[in-house]
């Protein structure tokens, strides 16, 4: 079994005990109710040029073990949102990323009660069923992530109906060109390519410029990990990326504000 295999197993038993029947009419309900989160996909398309930076607030990882243990979820994001970023990946994972929903709740709480404008978040997570992104929009996320790999059609068609209900975009996570099909065959209009391959962990830019190409002009593109330089993400840019997701780099920078900088200007 890959990695991410064992992960999406782990996944599906320790959400087991929460699943029921999630209706579009109550995500709807849900979604007219709770105060609209900042749109993810217009974050990622700015109207300067510039590459837009997701940073994703990570404690660990299967790959890299400890990352920064114990790094406060909100003064995480508040230093992220300072220096600039478009948006902000928040892992909801405890298992193996050592996150949680309340991370985001936090940090979504944070934004709506400071004087500064908030800036969108995507619940990242190994989603399979409806019921994560009723608790996505619940903790204030802007978007949820699908991981085409892992999942099969139906159970992509449902989440991202729910999404769509529930107010929120979707971020399509590819690593070949058939997930690429098939992600525009379900709409996606924000597509990642993941530059780690999740199976293994290896990292190659070189699969973001392979893949991007192919992306219909419509399509939000974001090139997602493995950048360390300003170098890394003028590959990314000129390969077609609008944006790119940062965390690694960003969590163990002694200045991220600089790292942000040099991305952008790339």
């Amino acid at each position: 079994m890959d990695k991410l295999s064992e992960i999406m197993a782990h996944k599906r038993r320790e959400v087991a005990p929460l699943l029921r029947p999630v209706y579009a009419a109550e995500l709807e309900e849900l979604n007219r109710r709770l105060p609209r989160p900042p749109s993810f996909a217009a974050a990622l398309r700015r109207a300067d040029g510039r590459l837009a930076i997701i940073s994703e607030i990570k404690r660990r990882s299967p790959s890299a073990g400890a990352i920064k243990a114990g790094a406060s979820a909100v003064a995480q994001a508040r230093l992220y949102r300072a220096a600039g970023a478009a948006a902000l990946s928040i892992l909801t994972d405890t298992e193996y990323f050592g996150g949680s929903l309340a991370d985001l709740i936090e940090v979504t709480a944070d934004f709506a009660q400071g004087p500064a404008a908030p800036i969108p978040c995507l619940r990242k997570d190994f989603m399979v069923h409806p019921i994560q992104v009723m608790q996505a929009r619940e903790a204030g996320a802007s978007a949820i992530l699908i991981i085409v790999r892992a999942l099969d059609d139906d159970e992509i068609t449902a989440l991202h109906q729910a999404a769509t209900a529930a107010g929120l975009d979707a971020l399509f996570e590819i690593h070949h060109e058939e997930e690429l099909t098939r992600a525009l065959r379900h709409g996606a209009k924000i597509i990642g390519v993941n530059n780690r391959d999740l199976a293994h962990f290896r990292t190659d830019i070189g699969l973001s410029e392979r893949l991007m190409p192919l992306f219909p002009r419509d399509v939000i593109a974001v090139s997602e990990s493995g950048f360390a330089t300003g170098a890394d993400a003028t590959r990314a840019r000129a390969c077609g990326a609008h944006a790119l997701l940062v965390g690694e780099s960003l969590m163990r920078a002694p200045d991220p504000a600089a790292l942000i900088r040099e991305f952008q200007g790339a």
